[in-house]
């Protein structure tokens, strides 16, 4: 049996949207994108959503727009688009270890790597489970720090029933591994109406208009730029299928729940698994599902054996951000990443996908399962 790491819930609605667009011809930035911010600004709860081709781009203008150019904190076991994005934004990463049980950023080292230097924290949120809010948004406001919640992972999920993201300057992705997807693509979230109109201006080369909006003007041919901006759009045909999928997401992420609960139960008491924690008051949407081995089992052994089983299983994230070479360098080993270090030799990343069958979360148990007994 072939289980892959991810597929992709689309079906006949998407396709039909995506065709409709390309026959309207309108393929670039257009209607299709103002339908889609409008309903994943009203899903999380914020004012303002703001559509880009990626998430790394979301979180570069939430460095930039914020005029954020000193030290950022963020944590280091995360994918390398956080702490590039801070790169180009202008500014400099500071990387703090993480909490074991959640993955997540640890409040009490983000507190401990404060300096004169820092502007903002960058949590997070891991595989589809929010980061403790309460703390992180308590230390951010002792010091006066802008927060950055890279919620790439966690399209959903909720801290005490507030949408992860929606603290403060919220960046989400739609890659088609997440818990929806518009193949490539993006958006970035907030309650501050000045903020959004930086990211549409810079988003668009810096003109403060775009083609669709200008296409009823007079003048519509007039495109001035007030910024040095990027290209940092989604099109119309990516955002048509971001509004299908919209329609579907809560289900989507139910069903990642259960076959959550399927893998818990099923390997509760699998000694050299340590299955993942959710605290109390949080929502899980399981982007991933990660579980951490343990007692000297060689990992890349493990995820070499279950593919070769036909199990698309991987690790999520190894290696952490500051031992690749961009990052290795003593100034951004300034702070202990011993539990950064632990969790990334031992994660193993198993399959998650809504449409995942019963006879694929057995047989992706079954294969963990011997090739752990094998191994130890």
């Amino acid at each position: 049996m072939e289980v892959p790491l991810c597929d992709p819930d689309i079906r006949d609605a998407e396709v039909d949207a995506v065709e409709e667009v390309l026959r309207s011809g309108w393929l670039a930035h257009g209607p299709k994108n103002d339908e889609f911010e409008e309903a994943f600004a009203e899903y999380v709860g914020a004012e303002h959503a703001v559509s880009l081709n990626s998430c790394t781009s979301a979180l570069h203008l939430a460095v930039e727009a914020n005029d954020i150019t000193g030290e950022v904190i963020l944590p280091s076991f995360t994918w390398v688009a956080s702490a590039n994005a801070i790169v180009t934004g202008g500014a400099e990463p500071v990387f703090v270890d993480i909490d074991r049980e959640t993955r997540n950023i640890d409040p009490e080292a983000v507190e401990e790597a404060i300096t004169d230097e820092t502007e903002a924290i960058m949590v997070v949120h891991y595989g589809g489970l929010a980061c403790d809010m309460d703390r992180i948004m308590a230390i951010a406001d002792e010091h006066d720090l802008h927060v950055i919640e890279d919620s790439a992972e966690t399209i959903g999920g909720t801290y005490d029933g507030q949408v992860a993201g929606t603290f403060a300057t919220g960046c989400y992705s739609f890659y088609p591994t997440k818990n929806i997807t518009t193949a490539e693509g993006g958006v970035l979230t907030t309650d501050d109406e000045e903020l959004a109109e930086e990211v549409r201006t810079l988003l668009g080369h810096g003109v403060p208009s775009t083609t669709f909006d200008r296409e009823d003007a007079d003048k519509s041919w007039f495109r001035a730029a007030t910024k040095a901006g990027y290209n940092f759009r989604m099109s119309n045909v990516h955002a048509a299928l971001g509004v299908e999928q919209m329609e579907r997401l809560d289900e989507m992420n139910e069903a990642r729940r259960e076959h959550a609960a399927y893998f818990d139960e099923a390997l509760a008491d699998v000694d050299g698994i340590e299955t993942p924690t959710v605290p109390d008051g949080r929502e899980h949407v399981y982007q991933m599902y990660t579980v951490l081995t343990g007692d000297g089992i060689d990992r890349g052994e493990l995820l070499d054996r279950m593919n070769d089983a036909g199990v698309g299983a991987s690790a999520h994230f190894y290696p952490p951000v500051h031992e690749q070479p961009r990052y290795e360098g003593a100034e951004y080993q300034r702070h202990d990443l011993s539990t950064t270090e632990q969790v990334a030799r031992d994660i193993v990343t198993l399959p998650m996908y809504p449409t995942m069958t019963a006879e694929e979360r057995e047989y992706v148990v079954d294969t963990l399962v011997e090739t752990v007994d094998d191994l130890r």
